[in-house]
């Protein structure tokens, strides 16, 4: 790992793996930001704004740990778990999945079924019209209670932070560079946390659509932990679509509102926010 920092600045080299890898970080920050933001909603109105900004802040306490140990994060992609029998063969004789499990891949692993599972408890918290009560009620108000709140965030910061610095890694042998790129992108996150946390509050049809987005991203780190790589292409393509088309219909209700002022009718409303 290089960090002559002098060098690198007169490197044109250096600098389009710098931009390249901040595009790349900020992207892959969207997956965290939609998490934190679902999350400290539910919290109450003058809590969340400080719970986004301990969340982000943790995120980048830890990405730049953990580039301060990039030996030991690099060390990570070792198997340390073989389940000892072979995976089903592609159309080509390959396997098409890993039965030898590394420390990332446990982690990725743990992380994709707490967003699935997270994912899911949200969705049917937002369509279940019955509200619980006892126990479960009780469970609820723990979960929406601030230090839970910072907790899970906490937990789903390493997943994407190991995910992080191993793409840094993977992209760049410069570890300034990743240094440099890991702050920029966080304070990109940090500067956007509350415009798309209230976007995403006064909006509950985007509500859902995040969450899907989530359970997608699930899915995906649980793939990637079995070994099966899931071009990340793809996965942001699929999202773009799908905010594009949410994008249209939040422009036809607009129209339909402004539709009915004009007419003097009530406006049609959107289904209001769990």
């Amino acid at each position: 790992m290089d960090w002559n920092v002098s060098a690198l600045l007169a490197d044109p080299g250096a600098w389009a793996a710098l931009i390249t890898l901040i595009v790349m970080e900020v992207v892959l920050g969207i997956d965290n930001l939609i998490f934190i933001s679902i999350l400290t909603n539910k919290l109450p109105e003058h809590q969340r704004p400080r719970a986004r900004q301990i969340g982000i802040g943790l995120a980048l306490v830890m990405r730049l740990v953990l580039l301060s140990t990039i030996a030991f994060i690099v060390g990570l992609t070792a198997p340390v778990l073989d389940l000892g029998f072979a995976g089903a063969p592609d159309d080509h004789g390959r396997l098409s999945f890993e039965t030898a499990f590394s420390w990332r891949d446990l982690i990725l692993l743990a992380g994709g079924l707490f967003l699935v599972w997270k994912a899911t408890k949200e969705i049917h918290h937002n369509v279940d019209p019955t509200p619980t009560t006892g126990v479960f009620d009780k469970k609820s108000q723990v979960a929406r209670n601030f230090g839970a709140a910072i907790f899970q965030i906490i937990l789903l910061d390493l997943v994407f932070s190991i995910d992080s610095i191993l793409t840094a890694v993977g992209m760049t042998d410069h570890v300034p560079i990743m240094i440099a790129a890991v702050i920029v992108a966080v304070t990109v996150m940090l500067l956007a946390a509350d415009p798309v946390a209230d976007f995403i509050h006064k909006n509950p049809t985007v509500v859902m659509l995040a969450l899907g987005f989530l359970l997608m991203i699930g899915m995906v780190l649980i793939a990637e932990g079995f070994g099966v790589h899931v071009p990340k292409g793809y996965i942001y393509a699929a999202m773009a679509f799908s905010a594009l088309v949410e994008a249209l219909n939040m422009m036809s209700r607009n129209a339909q509102r402004r539709k009915a002022a004009l007419q003097g009718q009530p406006a049609p409303q959107p289904p209001a926010a769990q």
